[in-house]
């Protein structure tokens, strides 16, 4: 089981190697600007990369892009994880969200009619749908809400913004900026992909006082703690099957 996850920066993706206990070394391939970490799981049936990709969609998605070109094999999977905001009540501070959907959610054009996604517009795409069975495993590992997780370009910063965004998008749970480049690289590859987020602020007026980044960062650590053994659960028949 080849596992590559990507996170935005690099206090992510060490928070996801701590859970795996140490670094086995370099994967083997590079990305320009990030170097692929390979972490060690005891039992050796899964292999598991983390690569610190960049802030934001574009970034994320040329980064994974990259990494999926130049391994020396086919990964499995792909993880979009991190810290991200949660929208309130459902998904407090140091919650984690599994996404059941991966959606683009500032992704094509205002009108006088409001917000119109770019397939409203005729072309594009504005969501992914992870594997199902396999989000609700790592959700039933993890203790994880399974809710929509949307991927925007400007962090939420207010309460009208938040109001838009849960109106056009009430199955959302969290926002982060990452996913989407995440899923549309993992797409051009036909690699599943899962996103995974630990929340570390409430989407809404910016509030840097109520912000708890080392809680999300250990809660992000505990996640894939309890996620490897779920990774080596799933055959190699079960992966041909998502």
């Amino acid at each position: 089981m080849r596992v590559l996850v990507v996170t935005a920066v690099p206090a992510e993706r060490d928070a996801v190697t701590r859970a795996f206990g140490e670094v086995s070394g370099p994967a083997g391939h590079e990305v320009p600007g990030s170097q692929v970490h390979r972490v060690a799981c005891n039992s050796g049936f899964a292999v598991v990369d983390v690569l610190a990709g960049g802030v934001g969609p574009a970034a994320a998605a040329a980064a994974t892009a990259f990494a999926l070109a130049s391994a020396p094999g086919p990964y499995d999977l792909v993880i979009s994880a991190g810290i991200g905001g949660g929208f309130a009540p459902q998904a407090p501070v140091g919650s984690l969200v599994v996404a059941s959907g991966i959606v683009a959610a500032d992704l094509g054009a205002e009108t006088p009619e409001g917000f119109v996604p770019v397939t409203g517009l005729g072309f594009g795409r504005e969501r992914f749908t992870p594997p199902p069975a396999q989000v609700a495993d790592v959700a039933t590992a993890t203790g994880a809400l399974t809710a929509e997780i949307l991927t925007v370009s400007t962090v939420t910063g207010s309460a009208a913004r938040t109001a838009a965004l849960l109106s056009a998008h009430p199955r959302a749970a969290a926002e982060a900026m990452e996913g989407f480049g995440v899923a549309e690289a993992a797409e051009r590859t036909a690699v599943p992909v899962l996103e995974l987020r630990a929340i570390s602020n409430a989407v809404g007026p910016r509030d840097r006082d109520g912000w708890r980044i080392g809680e999300a960062l250990a809660a992000l650590t505990g996640a894939f703690g309890k996620i490897v053994p779920v990774l080596e659960g799933w055959t190699h028949h079960d992966r041909h099957n998502w």
